[in-house]
C-alpha cells in the first residue's frame, strides 16, 4: 500500500506544480471578473422579474380591496332595501375578497422583501467588482513595469557585452 500511496502523492505533486506554473493572474482575474459580470446581469434580470411581479401582485390587490369596497356597499344596499338574505351573500363575497387581498398583501410584504435582497446583493457584488477590476488594473501595471524592468535590464546587459567586443577589438 505504501509504494502506491506515495506513487498518487508524486503524481499529484506534479500535477499541482504545472497546475500552479500555468495559473496567470491577469488572466484569472479577468475570469472571475466575467463570472461576476454575468452573475451580476442573472441577479439584475431575477431582480427584474421580482419586480414585474410585485407590481402584479400590487394591481391584484387593489383589485380585490376594490371588490371588497363594492361588496360592502351592496350588502349596506341590500340591508338598506331589506334584503337580509341578499345582504348575507354579499357579506361572504366581501369576506372572501377581504381574505384575498391579505393573501396578496402578505404576499407583496415577501416580494418586497425580495426585491431588497437583491438589491443589496447588487451593490455588494459591483462592490466586489470594482476592487477586482482594480486589482486587474494594478495587476497589469506591475506587468508592464516588470516587462520595461527587464528589457531596460537586457538593454544594459547588451551594452556593457558591446562595450567589452568594442575594447577587446582595440587590442588588435
Amino acid at each position: 500500500m505504501g509504494i502506491f500511496t506515495r506513487f498518487r502523492d508524486i503524481i499529484s505533486a506534479n500535477i499541482n506544480s504545472m497546475l500552479d506554473s500555468a495559473e496567470d493572474p491577469e488572466k484569472m482575474i479577468r475570469m472571475m471578473i466575467r463570472e461576476m459580470e454575468d452573475t451580476l446581469v442573472e441577479i439584475k434580470s431575477s431582480c427584474a422579474g421580482v419586480m414585474a411581479n410585485a407590481k402584479t401582485v400590487q394591481r391584484q390587490a387593489n383589485e380585490a380591496g376594490n371588490r371588497e369596497n363594492d361588496w360592502n356597499i351592496k350588502a349596506a344596499l341590500a340591508v338598506d332595501k331589506g334584503r337580509d338574505d341578499l345582504a348575507r351573500e354579499a357579506l361572504v363575497e366581501k369576506r372572501r375578497y377581504s381574505r384575498k387581498a391579505e393573501a396578496l398583501e402578505d404576499e407583496l410584504v415577501e416580494l418586497n422583501g425580495l426585491v431588497e435582497k437583491y438589491k443589496a446583493d447588487i451593490c455588494q457584488l459591483e462592490d466586489k467588482l470594482r476592487t477586482a477590476r482594480e486589482k486587474q488594473r494594478i495587476l497589469v501595471q506591475r506587468h508592464i513595469h516588470a516587462r520595461k524592468k527587464i528589457r531596460a535590464e537586457e538593454e544594459i546587459r547588451r551594452m556593457d557585452s558591446a562595450e567589452s567586443i568594442l575594447k577587446f577589438n582595440q587590442f588588435d
